[in-house]
């Protein structure tokens, strides 16, 4: 597992507030992904993402003040994406199945997951990242997301239960078979999505039955 360094290590130096810095950043970010999943984290420097990104040591230093910077921020740029990514609950007028259902989330978080794979595993296995406590506001955003799926899902008996905790259960769950997955290159495989979908749906329907 990745070890943690303290904050000041791995803030950006200053946001970017006019168009023309934001999309100074914008390229760093995603030469930076590009490099890392390429190089691993032991090879990950500065001077080869400014060189990917098109600009000088200096603009890149400007915003980030070290590699681990802008691993953070490839970082909460994933976070970003995944409350994106994660389906709408349900389409206006149509009617689905529970299963139906937990496969669309399922599909959703895949997706996002399954566009480089060995970038996330990068990140996970050896990038000295912050904890993802540190991103407060995406932890709420995300668990709610889980809980509103969990409170669509539940049977009308249940409509009024506190699904917070099954709603961490359920996200932890899981992030660790995509992130196993991901490490084993077989994210796209259908046996994974079908077997993910029957667990996801049992629990589901265990929590009917309480």
């Amino acid at each position: 597992m990745a070890t943690r360094i303290p904050a000041t290590h791995r803030a950006m130096r200053k946001e970017p507030r006019q168009k023309r810095s934001q999309s100074t950043v914008e390229s760093i970010v995603e030469a930076g992904a590009r490099v890392l999943a390429r190089r691993g984290w032991a090879n990950f420097t500065t001077n080869e993402v400014a060189r990917t990104a098109g600009v000088s040591i200096g603009s890149l230093y400007q915003y980030f003040p070290n590699n681990l910077s802008i691993a953070e921020a490839i970082r909460k740029r994933h976070l970003d994406e995944i409350l994106r990514v994660l389906p709408a609950l349900e389409t206006e007028g149509e009617s689905v199945t529970l299963e139906q259902r937990v496969g669309r989330w399922i599909d959703g978080v895949v997706a996002l997951h399954a566009t480089d794979q060995n970038l996330h595993r990068i990140l996970i296995d050896e990038v000295p990242l912050a904890p993802r406590e540190f991103y407060d506001a995406f932890e709420r955003e995300y668990h709610r997301r889980y809980e509103d799926f969990i409170r669509a899902s539940a049977a009308p008996s249940e409509k009024g239960a506190d699904h917070a905790a099954a709603a961490r259960i359920l996200a932890d769950a899981l992030e660790g078979i995509v992130h196993a997955a991901s490490r084993r290159n077989d994210l796209l495989s259908p046996v994974v999505r079908k077997e993910a979908t029957r667990m996801v749906t049992a629990y589901l329907l265990a929590q009917e039955g309480k």
